[in-house]
């Protein structure tokens, strides 16, 4: 067991950032990594050019890299928000207009993951009125999901950080996982465990793994505090590994951490050689 048990990606979204966009596949390649995943990379433009769509496909495949992750339109990330579908107005239209455009990139790529963040409470706005629409569409993201023949994930993020967004705990997001898939009748709604996000709202991680471990259908790391990389902070990260392992987890284990001051291509000197 261990780090070399786990199959690890990189999130090109907060790793390799001191690069253009295009030259981040290649350089994930070059540090040994055989697959990545994505933010939604056009933060303002749910529907952008086919040319940009086209260029970033060429990218990955050009770097031979898999893309095993990926954000449906979020708003501005990193930055104020916090995802898009919960927010009444322009920002819910721009995450359906981004739909079907999220989910053909991804199926042209092989990605069978999908992740639709919730949103901030909006003030003025009755939060039942925000989960009622949260619910209609996370619906439409899993149908969606679901004809490319991939999962939809829903993540917890962490209170400290994330003070305007309700989903800020495990079960709260297994919660909203088990809505979707009663809503569908699909049962591809997955939950995304952030082993960060969820160290950071103080949650028994050992006790997470144990009660959800068969509803996760995707891993992201960072260590605590500093969200850096495994072992800059105190989280036994490889065990917790382990143990989902054991529990039956044998999907990616995204790498969503920062690479603090040095280069990105240096942040990986905790992975064993191989």
């Amino acid at each position: 067991m261990g780090y070399s048990d786990q199959r690890f990606n990189v999130n090109l979204s907060i790793l390799f950032t001191e690069l253009p966009l295009l030259e981040r596949p290649a350089a994930a390649a070059k540090a040994g990594f055989g697959a990545v995943e994505l933010w939604w990379p056009w933060v303002d433009a749910p529907t952008p050019e086919q040319s940009e769509l086209d260029a970033l496909k060429k990218a990955i495949e050009d770097a031979g890299v898999r893309l095993v992750g990926l954000n449906f339109y979020a708003g501005q990330l990193p930055g104020p928000d916090r995802g898009a579908l919960s927010v009444p107005g322009e920002e819910s239209e721009k995450f359906r207009a981004n739909l079907s455009v999220a989910a053909n990139f991804a199926e042209s790529l092989g990605c069978k993951a999908l992740n639709a963040l919730y949103g901030n409470r909006v003030d003025g706005v009755d939060p039942a009125v925000q989960d009622e629409l949260a619910l209609e569409n996370l619906v439409l993201a899993a149908r969606e999901a679901d004809r490319v023949g991939a999962i939809l994930l829903i993540e917890a993020l962490n209170k400290p950080e994330s003070p305007l967004c309700p989903i800020v705990s495990a079960p709260k997001a297994i919660e909203i996982v088990d809505k979707v898939n009663a809503a569908t009748g699909l049962g591809n709604a997955k939950f995304l465990m952030d082993l960060y996000h969820l160290s950071m709202n103080g949650e028994d991680l050992p006790q997470v793994i144990a009660a959800y471990a068969d509803k996760t259908g995707h891993v992201q790391i960072a260590d605590n505090p500093g969200r850096g990389a495994p072992g800059t902070g105190s989280l036994p990260l490889e065990g917790l590994l382990d143990q989902l392992k054991q529990a039956g987890y044998d999907g990616w284990v995204g790498l969503e951490y920062k690479p603090g001051d040095a280069p990105s291509a240096e942040a990986f000197g905790w992975l064993p050689k191989a």
